[in-house]
């Protein structure tokens, strides 16, 4: 790249240099890209920089990453510091990992801006609306980064716009109809536009673009390239305006899941595929049917045209390849995984496939080369997941193979015996990279091929069933790059071809995994001569002894040797592997200090003790390790209190786990300094005090839902058992174990990820009250403070913890009584309140009646149901469900006793009121009375004459 030192006039200004450089602090340059950025230097010479030649002012910016995924830099960007840029055009910051960062509102005070590219870069958050001033703004990408929300309406204010690309997996909304204002753009990519290859995304749908796609779109004359995706309503109505659109040459729909009732769509897109030269329709729902229909009228036009076609994902089953032969005679990339495809009949040859991909269809036949022919082009094949088995690749005379072919990846598959070996000796002159992990593999495999495979790269046979020691045959691969024999039956000591020192390979060879093996004895020197080794994985072997003089490679980033054998100190040389990213010892039996050397491992991002015999103080050289995501020392003999520059010093830290040791003193308020914190566990020590009232300052378990933006670009759920940190500026991985223990036993929560939010400071001495400061942390899902000797109350906002699903303060000495806000938690699944000093009802509510006696055993004062125990004595006593029931027709009983004496006063008073006030009334009344007094008197007499007549008859 050329800069304004070639006009030797220009000088740059003070405050545009001064800018840059407070934009480099926040960066970290691990590869020198801005070592000519100094403090003394005239900015208009520096590497990446350009200024213009008149007036000195620095135009454009350059930091764009490396590719292959090892970006230049990394670190938390601050956009902000360029703002005395005022006269930059071309900015460029992309490929590189700026996670935690943000687009700041005032980028669109460049008002002078043509050419932003902030792509790959790992920003998260909003696109900024201010994007809109950009007024001269000519191309824009923001893809492939971690932004979130809408699309905002200001972006079809750049009429000037060429180039726009928001192809990011968290956008959501509608797409703004005001893009269609953009009468100048040639190519636009909106939403995800990935395969998502049918995995359970519940975060796609939530996170995607939905609604209808605007028809103003067809009113973009110039478009040649257009990729959607989201989840569209796809309505006939809104069909024609694709059709308009015929300077298309590139056309993407992702997870359009009704196109294949639309025959409007197809119907559309059929007549835009004579221009088309790549057409992707992933995850639409096709069938056969719809795939023909797309086809039929192209007969000639569409043969010469096409050349990449992507059905990935559909209901596409054998006809669709018998018909894109017949009609597609230039292809040269064809995707076809996650169909329904079965290859029954001999499959079409198409000569010019370069990269042909029908991974996760049921391939089963038994003579699968019989019915294959592999075009003499190809140079990618893809046949993961397809039921393949070993009769399947006998050799057939039908069969043509390709001479070209680089890579083939038959993982996943039912292969057992070596006949696939035999069938890829014709791929001997070509083939750079062979996948054929997580199979039944098991016969040895044959010398002829490590012999034939002299050009083999890369070598993935882990998780199958191999045995014998590892081939000797490795070493005459003198192209050999990576090699993965994890998780088979190996045995005997460490490769002899590594151990040879003369070994043609040794300077190119990066990665060796031999984990889950049964290689034993010890590390030989030879590996240092292993120059360029990356990652060295032998973890869950059994290897005695190890020498890190032995791993003085000094591009070595992941050493893992855990559950192992290892015995005696820890060595002390880590200053010669300085560029180590994750170091994994655990499980061994390892004693002795922690070295000071350690400290010198700068960029360590994991270091993994657990489970040895260290003991001492963590050494303060440690603190150096400022880039550390994970720190796991538990299960040791360390000591001593826990040093606060862990705190001040550590700040990356996502993982702290220093459980089981001999810690003591009390929690250092810096811990709170850990905002990225996640999980947190310092139970079975000897600390004592008080718990820090800050710890509201542990910002990632502050917030009801976690922004992944950040965690999932560093940590990675793998499966029940594993997580992964991937280091993308390296290329290198770590798979480490996390366990939660509740009541000595493993526990998994309902969401693996989510294990990463826990809190556990049980089995220690602490003291004083629990903090409410607690009740801040929304998002946490796990709380241990078991086994302390806490006091005072439980806080009663405790229930704010709504993502809480395991709650435990058993012993302890907790007084009052249990809060009410407890049955609001509806993710509660484990809780434990045994064994302290609690009085007053259980309070009922929702599922807390779930919990058996043993949850609430050991306070004297409690009672409820869950204890058999009457609650008479309490005010807190509830109503008994009889009286609840009568409770619910109160309303009618009021109105009948109501009524009863409405009617009484009525009656009474209508009837006594006029005897009273009315003369005439009262006088009738009492002579009424007098006859009727006489009636009575005359008919007694009567009677009881009757009755003496009869006694005496």
């Amino acid at each position: 790249m050329k800069n304004s030192s070639e006009s030797g006039e220009a000088k740059c200004i003070k405050s545009e240099r001064e800018a840059l450089l407070s934009f480099k602090e926040g960066l970290i340059d691990d590869f020198g890209m801005l070592s000519t950025w100094t403090n003394n230097t005239d900015c208009c010479k520096w590497k990446r920089i350009l200024c213009n030649h008149q007036t000195a002012h620095v135009q454009l910016l350059d930091l764009h990453g490396n590719f292959d995924y090892t970006p230049y830099l990394r670190g938390a960007i601050n956009i902000t510091s360029l703002i005395h840029l005022s006269y930059i055009q071309h900015m460029d910051l992309s490929h590189n990992y700026f996670v935690t960062s943000y687009i700041p509102e005032f980028i669109g005070s460049f008002t002078n801006l043509r050419y932003l590219d902030l792509s790959n870069s790992y920003f998260s958050g909003k696109i900024p609306s201010t994007l809109g001033n950009l007024s001269q703004l000519r191309y824009l990408d923001l893809q492939d980064n971690h932004l979130s929300g809408e699309i905002p309406i200001q972006i079809g204010n750049l009429k000037h716009l060429q180039h726009l690309d928001l192809g990011a997996f968290f956008l959501s909304g509608k797409i703004p109809c005001q893009i269609g204002n953009l009468r100048q753009l040639q190519y636009l990519s909106l939403g995800s536009n990935t395969i998502l290859y049918k995995t359970n995304t519940p975060n796609y749908i939530s996170n995607s673009l939905s609604g209808a796609i605007p028809f103003r779109i067809g009113n973009l004359p110039l478009l040649h390239t257009l990729r959607l995706g989201g989840n569209f309503d796809i309505k006939a109505k809104d069909a024609k305006w694709l059709s308009t659109l015929d300077s298309l040459t590139i056309l993407g729909l992702n997870s359009l899941h009704h196109l294949s009732y639309s025959h409007q769509w197809l119907q559309s897109i059929s007549k835009l595929i004579s221009n088309l030269s790549e057409l992707s329709l992933i995850n639409c729902d096709l069938l056969d049917n719809d795939v023909q229909s797309l086809f039929h009228s192209h007969l000639s036009n569409f043969s010469t045209s096409l050349n990449v076609l992507d059905l990935s994902c559909n209901m596409l089953t054998s006809s669709t390849l018998q018909l894109l032969f017949n009609f597609s005679f230039h292809l040269q990339e064809l995707y076809l995984p996650y169909n329904n495809i079965i290859l029954s009949s001999l499959c079409p040859n198409f000569p010019s496939l370069k990269i042909l991909d029908l991974s996760y269809n049921n391939l089963t036949s038994t003579m699968f080369l019989a019915n294959f022919n592999i075009s003499s082009r190809l140079q990618m094949l893809l046949l993961r997941n397809c039921s393949l088995i070993d009769r399947s690749f006998l050799v057939s005379p039908t069969s043509t193979y390709a001479s070209s072919l680089l890579y083939l990846a038959l993982s996943n598959n039912l292969l057992k015996s070596c006949s696939v070996f035999h069938w890829l000796s014709n791929f001997t002159t070509s083939l750079h990279t062979l996948r054929l992990d997580y199979n039944l593999l098991e016969d040895p495999i044959p010398d002829e091929f490590g012999k034939a495979m002299n050009s083999l790269q890369n070598l993935y046979v882990s998780d199958n069933k191999l045995q014998g020691e590892v081939p000797s045959f490795f070493g005459v691969m003198c192209k050999l790059q990576r090699l993965d024999l994890s998780r088979n039956k190996f045995k005997g000591e460490f490769p002899s071809f590594i151990q040879n020192s003369s070994w043609c390979g040794r300077h190119i060879f990066r990665e060796l995994s031999l984990s889950h093996n049964q290689i034993t004895g010890k590390i030989p020197e030879s590996v240092r001569l292993l120059s360029e080794l990356q990652i060295l994985s032998l973890e869950e072997n059994s290897l005695e002894d190890f020498s890190c003089g032995n791993l003085t490679t000094s591009n070595l980033g992941t050493l893992d040797l855990s559950y192992n054998q290892i015995k005696g100190q820890l060595p002390d040389c880590w200053k010669f592997v300085e560029r180590l990213l994750f170091l994994d010892l655990s499980s061994n039996q390892l004693s002795g200090k922690i070295p000071i050397s350690m400290g010198t491992l700068v960029k360590l991002e994991a270091l993994v003790l657990r489970n040895n015999r260290l003991m001492g103080e963590l050494p303060f050289s440690l603190k150096n390790c400022r880039n550390l995501i994970m720190l796991d020392v538990s299960e040791n003999m360390l000591s001593g209190p826990i040093p606060a520059w862990v705190g001040e010093s550590m700040q990356q830290l996502i993982i702290l786990i220093m459980r089981g040791n001999h810690f003591s003193g009390n929690l250092p308020s810096r811990l709170c300094y850990l905002k990225h914190v996640q999980l947190l566990d310092l139970s079975k020590n000897k600390l004592s005090e008080g718990i820090p009232t800050c710890l509201n300052n542990f910002t990632a378990l502050s917030e009801n839902s976690i922004d992944r933006t950040e965690t999932e670009s560093r940590v990675h759920w793998y499966n029940s058992t594993y997580y992964e940190i991937y280091n993308l500026f390296s290329g290198s991985y770590y798979m480490f174990r996390i366990t939660w223990m509740w009541k000595g036993d493993e526990r998994n929560f309902t969401q693996p990820e989510l294990i990463l939010r826990s809190i556990d400071l049980s089995c220690n001495n602490l003291t004083g009250e629990l903090p409410k400061e607690i009740t801040y942390l929304l998002g946490l899902v796990s709380l241990n403070l078991s086994r302390n000797n806490l006091s005072g109350e439980i806080p009663s906002e405790i229930g704010n913890l709504c993502s809480l699903e395991s709650l435990d303060l058993s012993r302890n000495k907790f007084d009052g009584r249990i809060p009410s806000s407890l049955s609001e938690m509806d993710f509660l699944q484990i809780l434990d309140l045994s064994h302290n000093s609690l009085s007053g009802r259980i309070p009922l509510g929702r599922h807390l009646e779930t919990f058996d006696a043993s949850c609430f055993e050991g306070n004297v004062g409690l009672c409820g149901e869950q204890l058999n125990k009457s609650c008479s004595g309490y005010q807190t006593f509830v109503k008994p469900q009889k009286e609840e029931v009568h409770g619910e027709y109160h309303v009618f009983y009021e109105a009948l006793y109501m009524s009863l004496g409405i009617g009484f006063f009525t009656g009474f008073w209508g009837f006594l009121g006029p005897l009273l006030l009315w003369q005439p009334w009262r006088i009738a009344y009492l002579r009424f009375l007098n006859r009727l007094i006489d009636y009575l008197l005359v008919m007694v007499e009567v009677n009881f004459a009757k009755c003496q007549r009869y006694f005496r008859d």
